[in-house]
C-alpha cells in the first residue's frame, strides 16, 4: 500500500483472525456466503445462537426490563400516580432522543390516565436537565410526578427541591453516572453499577420503551384492560428508531432489534408524522435504512429543538392527522434549513480559523468558542469538524462570560470520560463516550483547551491523526454478485459498532472516472472477471490522481436503484494506487 498524494486517506486494518472454522459453521448452518460468514466472525460472534440472533433479530430476544435497578419501584409510582388520578408530567430533552422519548411515554399513558402531560425545556432560555423554575411551575399545576427522561441522572439538587415540595421524581436516563444517584424514587439507568440489566448501550428512547414494556406487562397482571387488547408496543418502534440512530447509540443487541423492526415500520409509511417528514425530505417513495434516517428524517426533528421550539416534533409524532402533520413536517423543515445556513456559517469560519492558523491542526483535539455563534447547532458543528479532522471536537457558544459547548468524539476516545479529568476547569458536564456538553466560564476555556488536548494525546496512538478502516474480508470482483449483496442486508441496520462491511478488492482498473453531482467521483472499475460501477463520495478532488491508475479498493457493494433498474455499484471507502 503506497502513499501518493495522500492516497490512501486512511490507514487500513485487514482482520487475520484465524476464523475458518467458525466460517465454515456459519456456513453450513445458515446457507451463507463465506465472506458473510467471515464478517460474522469479525463482529466477535460465537456460536450458532448469538448469529442467529444476529442475523434474525426478534422481539423475543430482548431482555427482561426487569433487570434494570429501581424499575420495579418506578413502575409500582406510576403505577400508584394512575390508580389515585395524579398529575404527572413527562420532562424530556430537547434532541431527538429526548422528543422521541416524551413522545412514546405520553403516547402510553395517556391511553391509560388522563392526568398526564409534558415539559421539554427551551435549549436557549433554560438549557439541558431538571430546572427549579419549571419545578416551581409544576408545584403550582399541582403535579405531583415527574418523570425525566434522557435527563436527570445528574440533578440530584434539583430532584431534591422537587422532592421538599412533595413532588416525587421517577429518573429514566442513559447517560454517564458522576457522584452520588439523585434522592429520586427511581434512578433508571443501566450505566449504574449495581444494575444488572446485560446491555448498557440503550439510548434514552430505549430505556423509555423498556420502562413502558414493564409497565404494560403490570398494568395486564393486574387485569387492567379486562378483556380488551393491550396496546402493541411494536408499533412504537419506528419512533424508538429516531431517537436510538438519532443519538448514535451502537446498533448492537437491543438496538439492533428495535432498529431493525423501526426502519421496516418507517419505510411502510403508516405514522402520519413520519409518512409527511418523509415527504418533505424526499424520500417518501424510497425504503428508508439508517443513513435514510440519519441524514434525511433526524436532522429535521433535531432542528426543532436547536432553534426553534421542541414541541413541534413532538406533535408531528403523535398527530393522527395527516393535514396537520404536514403542515408541521414543512415546519420542522424550514427550521433544518435555517440550522443548515447557521451550520455553514460557523464551520467556515473555524475552518478559515484553522487555515490561518497552522499550529491548530496540529492539536489532537478541537475546541472553539464565539458569543457569535447559535449554541443549537454547536453540536453538530462539532460533528461536522469530528468527520473533517478524525479528532475530539468541542464547539462553545458564548454569553455574559459563560460557555455552552457541545463535544463530539473519534471511535477509540472517550469523550465523557475525557472531560471528566477537566472538571475543575467547568461549572457543569454530562454525556456519554461519543457527545458531551458542557458549561464554562470564557477564562477557562484556553486552559480547558490545552488540557483536553493533552489528556487526548495520552490517549492516542495514532501520530498521522489518519482515521482507521476495518477490513472485513479480501473479495476479488468476481464474487460479487446480487445474492452476496441480498445477504448484506441480513447484517443491516448500519451505524455504531455495527458499521457497513468493507471489503478489499486488490489490483483493479479505472475507467471513465469523472465528477458528478457534490464533487462526487464516478468511475468503472475492472478486475478479475469482473467490471462494475462505482462512487466515491465528496472526492472528486482525487480525479487527476487515479485516472488512468491501478489500484486497491476498499468498498461496500450496494444496490443503485435509478429508473427502475437495479444494477449493482460499488460504494468506494478508500482507494490506494500501485505505484
Amino acid at each position: 500500500m503506497t502513499r501518493i498524494n495522500n492516497l490512501p486517506i486512511s490507514k487500513w486494518k485487514i482482520d487475520k483472525t484465524d476464523v475458518q472454522k467458525k466460517d465454515d459453521l456459519f456456513s453450513k448452518e445458515f446457507g451463507i456466503n463465506p465472506i458473510i460468514s467471515q464478517i460474522l466472525s469479525n463482529r466477535g460472534l460465537n456460536g450458532i445462537e448469538q448469529a442467529r440472533r444476529y442475523l434474525y433479530p426478534s422481539l423475543n430476544d430482548l431482555h427482561s426490563p426487569f433487570l434494570m435497578k429501581d424499575i420495579k419501584l418506578g413502575v409500582a409510582r406510576l403505577m400508584k400516580a394512575i390508580h389515585d388520578n395524579e398529575k404527572i408530567v413527562i420532562y424530556g430533552d430537547y434532541d431527538a432522543d429526548g422528543i422521541t422519548s416524551v413522545v412514546i411515554l405520553f403516547k402510553f399513558i395517556q391511553a391509560v390516565t388522563p392526568q398526564v402531560e409534558y415539559y421539554i425545556p427551551d435549549r436557549i432560555d433554560e438549557g439541558y436537565g431538571l430546572k427549579i423554575p419549571a419545578i416551581d411551575k409544576f408545584k403550582k399545576d399541582n403535579i405531583s410526578l415527574i418523570i425525566t427522561v434522557d435527563c436527570g441522572i445528574s440533578d440530584a439538587e434539583q430532584i431534591a427541591y422537587a422532592n421538599s415540595l412533595g413532588i416525587d421524581t421517577i429518573v429514566l436516563d442513559h447517560h454517564e453516572i458522576s457522584g452520588q444517584l439523585p434522592p429520586a424514587v427511581a434512578s433508571i439507568n443501566p450505566n449504574r453499577e449495581d444494575c444488572d440489566f446485560p446491555f448498557k448501550g440503550l439510548a434514552g428512547v430505549g430505556i423509555a420503551f423498556n420502562f413502558l414494556i414493564a409497565l404494560r406487562g403490570t398494568l395486564n397482571k393486574e387485569g387492567f384492560w379486562g378483556e380488551n387488547d393491550y396496546p402493541n408496543l411494536k408499533e412504537y418502534l419506528d419512533i424508538v428508531t429516531l431517537g436510538t440512530i438519532g443519538d448514535i447509540a451502537p446498533l448492537i443487541d437491543e438496538n439492533r432489534i428495535f432498529c431493525k423492526i423501526g426502519l421496516e415500520l418507517i419505510s411502510g409509511g403508516q405514522r402520519p408524522g413520519i409518512k409527511a417528514l418523509k415527504e418533505v425530505s424526499g424520500v417518501e417513495n424510497q425504503p428508508i435504512d439508517s443513513f435514510k434516517a440519519s441524514f434525511a428524517l433526524i436532522p429535521r426533528i433535531n432542528a426543532a429543538g436547536r432553534i426553534a421550539s421542541p414541541a413541534d416534533a413532538v406533535k408531528l409524532l403523535l398527530t393522527d392527522n395527516i393535514a396537520e402533520a404536514r403542515i408541521l413536517a414543512e415546519k420542522l423543515d424550514s427550521h433544518n434549513r435555517n440550522r443548515q445556513l447557521l451550520e455553514k456559517k460557523i464551520v467556515a469560519e473555524i475552518l478559515d480559523n484553522i487555515g490561518n492558523n497552522p499550529e491548530i491542526e496540529k492539536m489532537k483535539s478541537f475546541v472553539f468558542a464565539s458569543d457569535k455563534w447559535h449554541p443549537g447547532v454547536v453540536g453538530i458543528v462539532a460533528s461536522r469538524l469530528v468527520d473533517l479532522y478524525n479528532r475530539p471536537a468541542l464547539v462553545i457558544s458564548l454569553k455574559d462570560g459563560v460557555g455552552k459547548g457541545s463535544g463530539r468524539s473519534v471511535s477509540g476516545f472517550n469523550i465523557y470520560k475525557g472531560i471528566q479529568q477537566c472538571a475543575d476547569l467547568l461549572l457543569s458536564y454530562g454525556g456519554h463516550y461519543h457527545a458531551a456538553g458542557i458549561s464554562i466560564k470564557e477564562e477557562n476555556i484556553g486552559e480547558f483547551a490545552r488540557l483536553l488536548d493533552e489528556i487526548t494525546r495520552d490517549n492516542s496512538e495514532d501520530t498521522e491523526l489518519l482515521s482507521q478502516i476495518v477490513i472485513d474480508s479480501p473479495c476479488d470482483l468476481s464474487e460479487i454478485n446480487l445474492a452476496l449483496i441480498d445477504q448484506l442486508e441480513l447484517l443491516s441496520p448500519f451505524g455504531s459498532r455495527n458499521p457497513e462491511p468493507l471489503l478489499y478488492a486488490r489490483d483493479v482498473t479505472i475507467h471513465s472516472p469523472m465528477i458528478v453531482g457534490n464533487n462526487h467521483l464516478k468511475m468503472h472499475v475492472r478486475g478479475k472477471g469482473a467490471s462494475f460501477d462505482s462512487i466515491w463520495f465528496n472526492m472528486g478532488k482525487y480525479l487527476p490522481d487515479i485516472n488512468g491508475a491501478n489500484l486497491d479498493i476498499v468498498f461496500t457493494p450496494q444496490i443503485n436503484n435509478w429508473n427502475g433498474a437495479r444494477d449493482i455499484q460499488l460504494k468506494i471507502k478508500d482507494v490506494s494506487i500501485n505505484a
